[in-house]
């Protein structure tokens, strides 16, 4: 029996929305301030998935300039109608205190690849909107509403609107159909017709440990909605005992075989309740009740790790090659730039064909101009490395190799220019927006033209190396505890997860520039698994 293994798609992968076009399967998830927005995964079979493609990627699109730690693109929804794709979105530019201001956003395409279309805007009432497709041929958009007044619900139901294919917008009436159970925090919503009912699904709880799944249903588009008897249908909630926490916001599929499937978020933490590698994406597989509701197969409401495959020849894709020699004249499609996008007066592949030229900009604070590339940390067990040429002028100008959370959460393995050591080796590590160097003394590489620098990650410790010379590694500093990288590290709730990557900062303004020869990143569950199934210690990080 084939098994999928959750989650499917580790690491940074939020809100999925999935959808089926004849025998292919797509899962859209947030991006939030990373550009380009919305990942597109791709799957035959459910159990092996690939990162497909980026819909938004022109500043027409979206610009994110100046947006919000854990703004941006929040809750694409992914459908497809008539042979046409659409996509739904939100860009989320303020979120703190009373006020949200969340920019809905219409985007379409014949072919999943692309081109997609300048987009259409929608309303800015609340976030989390979805694009329903009814029978009749009439488009639906439904999102939470926001209710910023004192002593109001803030989350103050689901509300419906339709879209009008002719005019290209929004019209007529504004219901609210729904107004959540008393789990509250009701969000996420997505429409389905099944069983002769409409069904309501959405997420309730909040997204962090009380989050949850819940399902309504009603004979009308408008109304009134049945609330499941036995809601939530999926939570993690009061089971710590759990690999799978934070189960909510889902959205619902049939295969082309026939079986139902719930794409969920996840998280998993890796020590109290701090999750490193964000909220990722699960699948369970589902069936519906002689009463016709949905259940998660096997009963329970509880996520499993190993769920049965669907009736599909599997249909596994290559691995994605752990090295990057910057050989091509684009960045590859891990890679993931800071609100804007990537252009040639801060980032190049030709300037010096085989190298990432980065020429630095503004601070690691900053939430406009960071000249940093990066990509997700998708496992718990990891390493990564490059080798990096950068001759410093002063103090003010900076490059290497950085684990970025935010802009108030990061650690940051850099070469600088000191006016008594010459060119060094420095850390700095911010925590909740404190700033701090940690090593006692930095280390002089005066004379160096080039430099090695690694990262190695066992779940909440990091440990950086340096070379000069070929395979001659150093470590340099004690142990990091990095698990203030997670969504729980800050007085704020956040919404992404951990990225590693090259980054180069010239706060005089003069954009010096640093090259990167290449980039490795390369994941250690297998090795990790089998050293601790053998009785060994596997001491990645040297002596703790």
């Amino acid at each position: 029996m084939t098994m999928i293994s959750n989650p499917i798609l580790p690491g940074f992968n939020p809100d999925p929305s999935i959808l089926r076009v004849g025998e292919d399967y797509y899962i859209a998830t947030s991006t939030f301030e990373w550009f380009p927005g919305v990942q597109i995964h791709h799957s035959k079979d459910l159990v092996n998935w690939r990162l497909l493609t980026y819909p938004l990627t022109r500043i027409s699109q979206v610009n994110m300039e100046g947006n919000i730690n854990s703004g941006g693109v929040w809750a694409p929804c992914l459908s497809y109608s008539d042979g046409t794709f659409y996509l739904i979105y939100t860009d989320v530019k303020s979120r703190q205190g009373a006020f949200k201001d969340t920019h809905n956003y219409l985007i379409t395409a014949k072919d999943i690849m692309g081109p997609w279309s300048e987009p259409i805007y929608l309303n800015s009432s609340g976030f989390d909107p979805s694009l329903f497709h009814d029978e009749d041929g009439s488009k639906w958009l439904v999102n939470m509403l926001w209710d910023h007044r004192k002593g109001k619900n803030k989350f103050a139901g689901i509300v419906i609107q339709e879209f009008s294919i002719e005019e290209q917008k929004l019209i007529g009436p504004v219901r609210k159909i729904f107004k959540g159970t008393e789990l509250k925090l009701t969000e996420g919503p997505h429409l389905y017709k099944a069983n002769g009912y409409y069904y309501l699904m959405t997420a309730e709880g909040g997204t962090e440990y009380n989050h949850a799944v819940t399902m309504a249903r009603s004979k009308t588009l408008f109304g009134p909605y049945e609330v499941d008897p036995q809601n939530p249908i999926l939570t993690s909630s009061r089971s710590p005992e759990l690999e799978l926490q934070k189960a909510g916001h889902a959205s619902l599929v049939e295969t082309h075989t026939g079986e139902w499937y719930l794409a969920h978020l996840c998280g998993r933490p890796v020590k109290d309740k701090y999750c490193n590698l964000g909220r990722e994406t699960a699948i369970q597989r589902c069936c519906w009740t002689e009463d016709s509701w949905l259940r998660i197969e096997g009963g329970g409401r509880e996520p499993l790790v190993e769920v049965k495959a669907p009736d599909i020849e599997p249909y596994p894709f290559e691995a994605v090659p752990e090295k990057d020699d910057f050989e091509h004249t684009e960045l590859n499609i891990h890679w993931s730039t800071l609100r804007l996008p990537a252009d040639p007066t801060w980032l190049s592949l030709t300037e010096r064909r085989g190298y990432l030229r980065l020429k630095g900009r503004e601070s690691m604070s900053s939430l406009h101009k960071q000249s940093m590339v990066a990509r997700r940390q998708q496992s718990f067990y990891c390493e990564a490395e490059t080798e990096v040429e950068f001759d410093p002028e002063h103090f003010q100008q900076m490059a290497g190799l950085i684990l970025y959370y935010d802009s108030e959460d990061y650690v940051y393995l850099y070469i600088s220019r000191d006016e008594n050591l010459g060119k060094y080796l420095g850390i700095i590590q911010s925590k909740g927006g404190q700033y701090d160097e940690l090593l006692e003394r930095n280390i002089s590489i005066d004379g160096a033209e080039c430099c090695k620098l690694k990262a190695v990650i066992e779940r909440e410790w990091l440990q950086f190396f340096y070379s000069l010379h070929e395979d001659e590694w150093h470590k340099i500093g004690t142990p990091i505890d990095i698990s203030h990288l997670s969504d729980e590290g800050s007085d704020y709730i956040r919404f992404t997860g951990t990225f590693i990557g090259m980054c180069v900062q010239d706060l005089s303004g003069t954009k010096k520039h640093a090259d990167f020869d290449y980039f490795i990143y390369k994941e250690n569950d297998k090795d990790h698994k089998e050293a601790a199934g053998a009785g060994v210690a596997k001491a990645v990080l040297g002596d703790l």
